[in-house]
């Protein structure tokens, strides 16, 4: 379970939260503090996995929690969520280390995704023993919001692509995914190209005898 402690100056809105993340799978909220002293307290006795951090308390920006915890070498990761627009925010929260920055108001569904982005990071981090250049991209791609669609993909054809690959168990060529899909090459292989730029396949070049590698394709998750 990954722990979490929440932060936030308003009561009710902790509870809100509370009640967010633990509807969550493999999430627990193991606290609450209304004030940035207490956060960093509790950060030392309950050793959260992840603080989610706003930045309006009354005792001390949550900003400046951060670069305590980041000044006490806490091993702990931040979510900062808050009302807080200014780009000086933003940036500061970005310099500080955090997983990821919210703007209230947001459904429950916009914080479940981060969560699951944040878990997903985590998975991956925790099964590499040395990280290759594209296990640290989709290391850090798990933790972004995923692109748009491109002009001319549909979701739906998406999802039966991500299909053919999850399910075939091996790499597959773009031609070989449109076999299994009924596209022509070329579609197949946008969508097999958009699924490697959200993390979800990995290219893996297969070199022959002569002339350019050909792309193969692998799910990731």
């Amino acid at each position: 379970m990954i722990k979490v402690l929440v932060v936030d100056d308003d009561f009710m809105v902790a509870r809100i939260h509370t009640g967010y993340v633990s509807r969550v799978p493999g999430f627990t909220v193991v606290g609450t503090a209304h004030t940035g002293a207490d956060a960093v307290a509790q950060v030392a006795a309950e050793r959260p996995d992840l603080v989610l951090l706003d930045i309006y308390l009354p005792d001390m920006s949550g900003l400046d929690v951060l670069r305590e915890l980041r000044a006490q070498a806490r091993p702990v990761d931040v979510l900062v969520i808050t009302a807080a627009r200014d780009v000086a925010s933003v940036r500061a929260a970005m310099q500080g280390g955090a997983v990821h920055y919210l703007i209230k108001p947001f459904a429950a569904s916009a914080l479940a995704d981060r969560l699951e982005r944040y878990a997903e990071a985590r998975r991956r981090l925790d099964a590499l023993r040395d990280a290759r250049q594209d296990d640290v991209d989709r290391l850090f791609g798990a933790m972004r919001t995923a692109p748009t669609l491109p002009k001319g993909l549909s979701p739906a054809t998406c999802d039966l692509v991500a299909s053919a690959l999850r399910e075939a168990g091996r790499d597959l060529s773009a031609a070989e995914t449109a076999a299994l899909t009924g596209l022509s090459r070329v579609s197949a292989r946008r969508y097999l190209e958009f699924l490697c730029e959200t993390g979800r396949a990995a290219l893996q070049p297969r070199y022959g005898t002569a002339g350019r590698p050909e792309h193969r394709y692998r799910w990731s998750g």
